[in-house]
């Protein structure tokens, strides 16, 4: 059934549902029905019970005569009519009633009686038997009617149950057969839907975690089974395609890499000679030399280290990059941070505040040397943005598991452009934040690198201020996390021993 195409799975069963739920309910109308013959007579009367005494009755009544007018004769005549099920009344000749089992008016008129003797007649919900008494001297005495209704009546003090369970069970039957119906063929039916569904997600996650070494085993000739072929296509397409690209990336990371490499000793032979002639003091040289030396030797310095990035982002993409957590208190961590952008801040007319909320002096635990860098690539940005007499805002939340950065700076705001663009490799922003001082584009994007090599994240904004605001956190473990993770690493050996 699993081939069949899904409209067709879901017409079945819907078939299905009905069918079963229909001979189900016929089985038990019939086990019903064999149990209410088996109870006839015993447990339940039938509906024409009360009719077929009144043959009996009606003897009785002839048998007796006017003698049944006396109001002495009731208890002989309550013998003979099944009072459980039956009312009657007694009426004189002239229509009077004289005694009975009802007060119910059944005629309204006594020549309604007398037109109705040895009829049956429909009164108040029940049916009625007008039945004469006749006396042999006197002719016609009176009438006696004998009022019934035709349904099923209990015959013992236990019956009205049976009759009750047999109702309930007729009644409500065909609606329980049906809905234990639909929750077992559907929930068949979801297993069926679900089971490749599942596979599906189970493989969206594998890809979503650049796992691409799997395979569906699933196989149907039908819409589930074409959509699971489609993904098997997608993801081994993905993986031809990502495999492409990752090669490429690994060898322009090596290329980066190697490039840097050599590039790092020409750059150093270059500005070490440049020092080395404009610190000799012997040396003749004209103004113009040694402007020409002073520009060799700035570029040679920011080739440097550009040449030192490059290097460091070739490590921070590689595997080999790990974190090493060491023991910090953030608040004495930060301000002594802080202190070595005083003097080039004081150099710029910037003002430098800091906000610094949380428990900032207890020990906590990350990687103080990328905090560093991180701190050291925002703050450079910052003080290069920040125009003179400007501010940079500092603010630093502690949080039980992480700790949270917040700088804004006056400068201009980030653009749309440079929003969506920032944190990627080698972008040098929008005309507002333009390009200054020859930077290459690549201290935020190692500002996003870190930030997620110690379990947090990086991103810009604009504040409602006007201030261009870069904010960044990463984990830190306390003692306690520390001691908890280590018992579970122990609890986690002891397993697998």
């Amino acid at each position: 059934m699993k081939d069949k195409p899904l409209k067709s799975q879901i017409r079945l069963t819907i078939v299905l549902i009905v069918v079963s739920s229909l001979l189900a309910t016929i089985v038990t109308y019939a086990a019903g029905i064999w149990l209410f013959s088996y109870l006839l007579y015993k447990k339940i009367n039938p509906a024409n019970y009360y009719e077929a005494q009144i043959p009996g009755i009606e003897a009785y009544i002839r048998e007796q005569g006017g003698a049944l007018i006396d109001p002495a004769a009731r208890e002989r005549l309550e013998r003979v009519i099944p009072r459980d099920g039956m009312d009657y009344q007694v009426f004189d000749a002239a229509g009077n009633r004289v005694y009975g089992s009802s007060d119910a008016a059944y005629v309204a008129q006594p020549e309604d009686l007398i037109r109705r003797l040895n009829t049956t007649f429909p009164a108040r919900g029940r049916f009625v038997r007008a039945v004469p008494v006749v006396s042999g001297q006197d002719g016609l005495s009176g009438a006696v009617l004998l009022a019934y209704e035709l349904k099923v009546s209990p015959a013992s003090d236990s019956g009205r149950y049976w009759i009750a369970a047999l109702l309930i069970v007729m009644i409500a039957t065909p609606f329980i057969y049906f809905v234990l119906a639909i929750l077992f063929f559907t929930k068949r039916f979801a297993a069926r839907v679900n089971k490749p569904l599942q596979m599906l997600m189970a493989a969206a996650r594998q890809i979503k975690n650049k796992n691409l070494d799997f395979e569906l085993d699933y196989r149907a000739d039908n819409e589930l089974g074409r959509l699971s072929a489609a993904f098997s296509e997608m993801k081994d397409e993905l993986k031809r395609s990502l495999s492409a690209q990752w090669r490429m990336e690994e060898e322009r990371r090596s290329m980066t890499e190697a490039l840097a490499h050599d590039l790092k000793t020409p750059l150093s032979l270059i500005l070490g000679y440049a020092e080395a002639l404009l610190d000799d003091p012997e040396a003749a040289r004209t103004a113009k030399q040694a402007r020409y030396l002073d520009i060799i030797r700035e570029n040679a310095e920011k080739c440097s280290a550009l040449v030192r990035r490059m290097l460091y982002i070739a490590e921070l993409e590689g595997p080999g990059l790990q974190v090493r957590p060491v023991e910090v208190r953030i608040g004495p961590f930060l301000r002594q941070k802080l202190s070595h952008y005083e003097l080039e801040a004081r150099q710029r007319r910037i003002r430098i505040e800091a906000d610094i909320r949380g428990d900032a002096d207890a020990p906590v635990r990350f990687d103080a040397e990328m905090a560093e860098r991180i701190l050291d690539n925002v703050m450079t940005n910052s003080l290069e943005h920040t125009p003179p007499g400007g501010r940079i805002r500092i603010a630093v939340r502690v949080r039980p598991d992480r700790a949270e950065y917040e700088i804004c700076n006056t400068g201009p705001p980030f653009s749309k452009k440079d929003l969506e663009n920032l944190f990627r490799r080698f972008y040098r922003g929008a005309e507002a934040r333009g390009s200054k001082g020859g930077h290459a584009g690549l201290g935020l994007y190692i500002v996003r690198q870190l930030a997620a090599k110690m379990g947090g994240a990086a991103r810009a904004y604009n504040a409602e201020t006007g201030e261009a605001c870069i904010a960044f956190h990463h984990a830190i473990e306390t003692p306690q996390t520390s001691s908890a993770r280590r018992e579970e690493a122990r609890q986690e050996g002891c397993a697998d021993e």
